[in-house]
Order: C-alpha cells, then structure tokens, then sequence
C-alpha cells in the first residue's frame, strides 16, 4: 500500500473504531507494540522502553525521537491534546522494522490526538450526566423523606424548580428509552418539568409537573400518543410536601393503565387512609414509633432513628428493591429490619405487623420526633381502627370488591391473600388454584380497585387495616 492509502486507513480507522482501532491496526500493520504513553498507562501492560522513551521525549521537550535498545527501536511522537504534553505515541519494533514506519506513526499522530480529545470530552460529558442523574435522585430523595428547603435548594442549581402544586407521573417505557422519553417528557411540559429516573425500577421515570394554567396539554394522552410503547399513571393534584403521597397514587394509577386500552389513568377518588386514621391514630402512631425516634447508635457507624425509619419506610415501599433506593446491601438491609423489630416488638414476616407499621408511618410525618403520648397510655391499634371514621372508610375503600363490576369471589380472593401475609405461593394453595391462576385473579382485582397490589408499593397494607376495621364494627354491632 503507499503512503496516501495507509494515510487514508488512519483517518477512516480513528473516525468509525476511534483510538483503540487506529491502535491495533498500526501494531498489526507494522509488527509490534503501538500504543499511548502518558500519566494514566498502565505500566505493567506497557513496555518499559515505551515507559523509559516517552519521560526522556517529555524531559527534552523535543517532538519526536527514536531510540534503539539492543535489537529493538521504540519511536516516539508527542501528542497534542487534552492530556500534551505528557501524552505520547510510542512504538516498540524489532529491528530492522519497516522503513516507512516513521512516517506512518507521524501522518497518525494527527488524527490520533483529535480522536483522544474527542473521546476525554464524551467521557468528560458521561461524568456531568451521571452526576446530574444523581443528584436529581438525591433530590427526590429529600422530596421522599419531607426535607423541602433542602430538595429546593438543591433543585434551584439544576433547574427547573420544583412545582407547587403538581401532579406526579410514572411513566414506564423500555428501559433503553429512558433518556428519549425524558427529552419528550420536557419538550411537552416547556421544560417545566422535573424530571428523574426511578432509582428502584429501571423502567421508570418519575414526572413532578406543575399543575393549573400555566401547565399545558395534559401529559399523559400527550406522551402515549407520541411514545405508544410507554405508560403512564397519574396523581391527583398535590402540594410539593405530599410527594410521598403523590407518588404512591401515580404508582396504583400505572397498574390501572396497563389494562386500558390508551395506556394511561389517573389515580381513582376515595378517602386517603392518614386522613381518616390522623385524629384518632396519631398518639397511637407516635408510641409506636417512640423507640425508634429515640434510638441512638451505639458505634458512629450505626445507623440511628430517622436512618432506621428511611430504611422501614423503604422496605414497606419496595421490599427486597429497597437495597436500591437505600444504596445498601441486602444483608444491611436485613440487619436493619431485624433492629425495628427487636425496637418496636413487631414481626415485619407478618402483614398484620406491616400494615400497622405503614399506618404508623404515615401518621407521623415529622421523621425523628418523639410522641408526647406514653405507650402506657396510648391506644392499641384495633382501638383506632373501631374509631367511626375508620369503619366508614373501610367500607368504602372495600365496595368495589362486592360491586357489580367485581369478578366472582374477589372478596374471598382477597381475604385469604391477606391471611397468608400476601404471598402468592400459600394464598394460592388456600384457594386450590395454581400460583399463575391467583395472579391472575389479583391482576382483575387491581384493575377493580385501582391500585396496586402484587407490586410495590402495593395497597396490600391499606386492604389487611380496611378489613381488620370492618370486622371490628361487624363484631360491635352483633
């Protein structure tokens, strides 16, 4: 070949296979080793004359140079780049090498410098995008655990700022679309937006949208029409403080929406349980909680009370995925949830003790603070849930279950998935049907109750504390 192809080769190579192609041809091309010398080589995989050769290039401050070493020469080019001058193209050959190798590493050092500039500055702009992604996750994070000055603070430097009121969407798309769905999502909201990637499903974007006049086109019809391969559930409209909340009803919302036909829903009306349970549970809430609000770590590295209570609320939420929302690992986690439960007497393998946990959480939404009301004296959990306020929304959270829409048996579904802590496997042996056929039945009865119940978060809680309610009035009433 001559010179004009070889130069063409280098070019073609360093623009389609960048600098690790262009590298391992010039080595086959000319028999030996080619490679890039400078601070980050790793010198046990670099030959010492390339070593030795590309300090003595850099201490002379000369451009080229050509060093023979018994019956080998290693020829030198510096390099001008991001990383010049220490950066330097060094080939070592047997000798006597090919004579036209001088000129072919000199036409390659050209194109080799821009694609090494180009290549530091995709890796440059992988690090800002990582780093944004996760500081929109710590953002959420703060937002999940009612830290808003913090969330606010932190959002401001990124932009947009947060929305108040809002409306939060999880929209969930191949995971491969994560990034193309985000760039629609804030091409339809005017980049008003805030927007994150779940940090537990990895199939999910979280959407903050601000709600009113200023908002636009509704997002949902908006985005399924553009994106057809994405759903999307939807909360109702919410202040900024009661994005738990919000993000729980986005989550019920999106089992609703991968039965309908146009791929979104909104999340259905009915009484929140906090609001019901607030006046008569909340001293029974800050007893409960009183052992681990007060705990403190024996050892720094310990987690203490509001670390403790992150981690239950986490659990309740994701389950065994909490090791991902929580940067844990899963024996930590493990550790942790055997901690809450020697602090507050509970058996969280039960979802009797789970609910009353989650319900305890949702009453005290000041994370850390102790309640005034002694355990002594507060009420157990059966005596807040006999309250009337609980029993009238137990049986409006339980109707749909006996409605004309309800599939046959769905009440029986229900209670016997309950009396098997929510397990699929031992529910299913109750009902004499295979596991797939009480999915199935579970999946219908989602889609009649419009919430979530075999993924987390699921209503599991809400339905064991709704049910628990009403046998406490159908036992007073007898």
């Amino acid at each position: 070949m001559s010179r004009s192809d070889d130069v063409l080769k280098v070019h073609r190579l360093a623009h389609a296979g960048g600098s690790a192609a262009l590298l391992e041809w010039l080595a086959a091309h000319l028999g030996g080793w080619v490679g890039v010398v400078d601070a980050e080589a790793e010198h046990g995989r670099v030959p010492e004359a390339a070593v030795r050769g590309a300090a003595e290039l850099t201490a002379r401050g000369v451009r080229s140079a050509v060093l023979h070493d018994g019956d080998r020469a290693t020829l030198l080019f510096a390099l001008d780049g991001p990383r010049a001058p220490a950066a330097v193209l060094a080939a070592v050959l047997e000798r006597p090498h090919d004579p036209g190798a001088p000129a072919l590493l000199a036409d390659a050092a050209v194109p080799l410098a821009l694609v090494l500039r180009a290549e530091e500055a995709e890796r440059r702009e992988e690090r800002v995008r990582r780093a944004e992604l996760r500081t929109r996750e710590a953002v959420l994070r703060l937002l999940m655990s009612g830290l808003l000055p913090t969330a606010h603070q932190i959002a401001g430097a990124l932009g947009p700022a947060l929305p108040d009121p809002l409306r939060l969407y999880v929209v969930e798309c191949p995971a491969g679309r994560l990034a193309e769905v985000g760039a629609l999502c804030r091409e339809l909201t005017d980049g008003r937006a805030w927007i994150v990637r779940c940090p537990v499903y990895v199939r999910h974007l979280i959407v903050l949208a601000p709600t009113g006049p200023a908002a636009g086109r509704p997002l949902a019809g908006a985005l399924v029409e553009a994106a057809p391969d994405c759903t999307v559930g939807v909360s109702g409209e919410m202040r900024l403080g009661e994005a738990p909340v919000a993000y729980t009803q986005a989550f019920h919302a999106l089992a609703v929406a991968r039965g309908r036909e146009e791929r979104h829903a909104r999340f259905g009306p009915g009484p929140e349980l906090a609001l019901a349970a607030h006046e008569a549970g909340a001293g029974w809430a800050g007893a409960l909680l009183a052992p681990l609000h007060t705990h403190e770590p024996r050892r720094p590295q310990d987690p203490g009370g509001q670390e403790l209570r992150a981690t239950a609320e986490a659990w309740l939420n994701f389950a065994s995925h909490a090791t991902r929302l929580l940067r844990i690992h899963r024996n930590t986690l493990a550790a942790r949830l055997r901690l809450i439960e020697v602090l507050l007497g509970l058996d969280l393998a039960r979802l009797p003790d789970q609910a009353a946990l989650s319900l305890a959480l949702r009453l005290t939404p000041g994370a850390g603070r102790a309640s005034g009301t002694s355990p002594e004296h507060a009420p157990g959990l059966d005596e807040v849930l006999r309250d009337p306020r609980l029993t009238e929304w137990a049986r409006g959270h339980l109707n749909g279950l006996t409605g004309p829409d309800a599939p046959p048996g769905a009440r029986d579904t229900v209670r016997v998935w309950l009396a098997h802590d929510a397990q699929l496997g031992p529910a299913a042996a109750a009902m004499g049907v295979s596991v797939p056929g009480a999915r199935k039945r579970l999946t219908r009865i989602e889609a009649l109750l419009e919430r979530s119940l075999l993924q987390s978060p699921s209503a599991r809680y809400d339905l064991w504390l709704a049910h628990r309610a009403e046998g406490l009035a159908e036992d007073l009433a007898r």
